[in-house]
């Protein structure tokens, strides 16, 4: 895997050299915009607008627009010395209950691994973070930008989630149209409940793959094959109209489906259908009078 990062964990005065390494991946399809007429790929130009010329690496600075049209430049350097002493330290500044965080912050996951003499305080926080069942929350600056960071064990390895801070996180109070004050009928709740408790079940990551990308894929495969492709529309939904409704038919979809009643009941099946019940008495008839028992062998029939 390639090095994201190099710096070191500090809690306390103890000093952990470590390595980054990315613990996800982007998997996504990439496409690029392409002329239709002769098939070529387009590129971007960085082009100023008042020049009307295309503008080099070289020649282009960052800047912060503090009014409309007026900017502030910043120096790669400028810019470099802010933030070359917080590139090197991920410090622990205090240790909390994982539960505590809600799954709002979280960012992206890295890979942490012992850099240089490191192993051995390495191992050190990785144990007493296992034994205490706490998370470290830290700060940490990568590629310029800075972030909140959660430090765990993850499979016997340390792992960093970085975290957006606070004020990143906009107000659920600025979202439009949430409901207020309306009243849930205790039926559909129940029901809901229900549908709820029918579908819950051990979290199996395995389960869940990308449809999506496995159909691309599929499609990109006949396209370069040279097959024409026609996909059908897809079924219009409409509106649910009657809550109830939808609730039942997601109740009786939600249930297990019957196993196979094994042998024994087969044959019983099977024995009901070759002899078939007599036909209840007609009405206004009296129940039919029971047959007399053979007698056995050597017993004196009355």
């Amino acid at each position: 895997m390639h090095t994201v990062w190099k710096g070191a964990i500090s809690f306390g005065l103890v000093h952990v050299p470590v390595k980054m390494f990315s613990a996800t991946e982007d998997k996504d399809i990439s496409m690029r915009y392409v002329h239709k007429e002769c098939g070529s790929p387009l590129s971007y130009v960085r082009k100023c607008p008042v020049c009307d010329e295309e503008v080099g690496w070289e020649e282009i600075a960052k800047g912060y627009e503090y009014e409309k049209g007026k900017f502030v430049l910043f120096e790669k350097e400028e810019l470099e010395q802010i933030t070359e002493q917080a590139n090197k330290a991920i410090a622990i500044l205090d240790f909390v209950d994982l539960s505590e965080i809600d799954p709002i912050y979280f960012q992206k996951t890295y890979y942490l691994a012992p850099d240089q003499a490191g192993g051995n305080a390495y191992q050190l926080l990785k144990e007493a973070m296992q034994q205490s069942g706490k998370i470290g929350i830290a700060k940490i600056s990568i590629r310029s930008k800075s972030s909140l960071a959660a430090i765990r064990v993850l499979d016997e390895c340390l792992a960093i989630e970085t975290m957006f801070y606070p004020d990143e996180i906009r107000p659920v109070s600025q979202v439009p149209n949430l409901p207020e004050n309306i009243q849930v009928n205790d039926k559909e709740l129940g029901m809901a409940q229900m549908l709820i408790e029918q579908l819950s079940t051990p979290f199996e990551p395995k389960k869940y793959g990308d449809d999506y990308r496995e159909r691309l894929l599929d499609l990109i495969e006949h396209k370069v094959a040279g097959e024409e492709i026609k996909i059908a529309p897809a079924k219009q939904e409409t509106n649910v109209i009657d809550l109830m409704a939808a609730l039942q038919a997601s109740i009786e979809a939600a249930k297990p489906v019957a196993t196979d009643p094994g042998p024994a009941k087969k044959t019983a099946r099977g024995k009901a259908k070759a002899n078939p019940a007599e036909p209840a008495a007609a009405a206004g008839e009296g129940p039919k009078p029971k047959r007399r028992k053979t007698a056995k062998k050597n017993e004196t029939v009355s």
